[in-house]
């Protein structure tokens, strides 16, 4: 059987999205401390997360990673069925995938290696949150027609928007939301007690609902890509592909401005992945991919993302690897003696050294078709 055709511009939107997290956003900062240009200065704010309320660019990476894990499931749905997999077999890949992603996230923020039962985090990693959002997706989206899933999803952050806004903390009132204090952190430490991640503002529970309708959102914009028949009438290209882009960057329009909407009366938090930062992260990430989508697939540029996807065809692997590695402490011992010479910009060039020999062994990977894959 023929191998079905990747998706590039996914694969180098996994690239982008890794590239900032195994390094590139340590490049940009170090480089706008030591240049001190109001440019890289500007671009050094939006390269970290904002302390509870906001958004910075930094606050897209997580929820852009859930969004292409929903974007694979009905490319790799539709693959395993066309293969004659029951659906009792996907599901149990899809469970015995999300038990793997789940105990690595413990391995990379959780402290399981650190075989120290009070050091251990149940949830505290991006691969858990992917793990929750990942399994109960595929539940969905095998078991419910377009509609369905829609009104799941949407009734998904009703009920999360509901429960933060009428449940009240005993001794607050309902809705009351500081980092210390909120049903999602009392709710939290209810169900994972001494396990959970105190004193982080970040929550997991509750945030579940958010996981799952983020990875949906990816599994609608897949479904936009997938479809065979889309024509919007006031769009005069009789290219299908162009209609396709369109839809994904109306799509992605009307989620921005939903969640701007969304953030006049509930502030946009990541740190409980509430209602409003899923209509708002996963806007940007349908924009993203229209963006990627239109150079890549559509007007066929390709040659200049095949960096990002060297990065992308192997994230899970880089992403352990940028976790289980000290790759900063590699290029510090190779690149040391540059520092006397270079000053202030030397932070700035060993971060750039990191990248290229975390760079160097994926291409060497990619050269070898090697893709780790769980």
């Amino acid at each position: 059987m023929e191998k079905p055709a990747r998706l590039m511009s996914l694969d180098a939107l996994r690239g982008f999205d890794m590239f900032w997290i195994i390094g590139g956003e340590t490049v940009f900062t170090a480089l706008a401390k030591a240049s001190n240009n109001s440019f890289l200065n500007a671009i050094s704010v939006q390269m970290d997360h904002v302390d509870w309320e906001g958004f910075h660019f930094y606050d897209l990476i997580m929820p852009l990673f859930l969004f292409m894990v929903g974007m694979s499931i009905p490319f790799s749905t539709a693959k395993r069925i066309s293969l004659g997999e029951t659906s009792k077999k996907i599901y149990f890949h899809a469970f015995k995938r999300s038990v793997i992603l789940f105990l690595l996230g413990m391995v990379c923020q959780c402290h399981l290696l650190s075989f120290d039962i009070n050091k251990l985090h149940l949830i505290h990693d991006t691969l858990q949150s992917i793990a929750i959002g990942y399994f109960f997706s595929i539940l969905i989206f095998t078991r419910l027609k377009l509609r369905s899933q829609l009104i799941l999803t949407s009734g998904l952050l009703l009920l999360y928007f509901g429960i933060l806004q009428l449940v009240a903390v005993p001794g607050h009132e309902a809705g009351y939301m500081t980092p210390e204090i909120n049903i999602s952190k009392y709710v939290e430490h209810l169900v994972f007690g001494r396990f959970d991640d105190a004193p982080s503002a970040y929550t997991w529970f509750l945030g579940s609902l958010g996981f799952v309708a983020t990875v949906m959102t990816g599994v609608f914009a897949s479904t936009i890509i997938r479809t065979q028949n889309l024509k919007i009438k006031w769009v005069a290209s009789s290219n299908m592909l162009i209609h396709k882009t369109v839809a994904l960057a109306v799509a992605g329009l009307a989620l921005v401005v939903a969640g701007q909407l969304a953030n006049i009366w509930f502030p946009i938090i990541k740190h409980i992945w509430n209602p409003s930062f899923v209509l708002f992260s996963s806007g940007l990430s349908f924009l993203l991919m229209a963006l990627f989508y239109y150079l890549i697939d559509v007007k066929g540029y390709q040659r200049w993302a095949f960096w990002l996807k060297v990065i992308g065809m192997n994230s899970i692997f880089i992403y352990m690897a940028v976790h289980l590695i000290d790759f900063n402490d590699i290029a510090q011992n190779l690149v040391h003696g540059f520092e006397q010479l270079m000053n202030d910009y030397y932070p700035a060039f060993r971060s750039a050294v990191q990248v290229s020999i975390e760079y160097a062994i994926l291409y060497w990977m990619y050269k070898k078709g090697t893709f780790v894959k769980v």
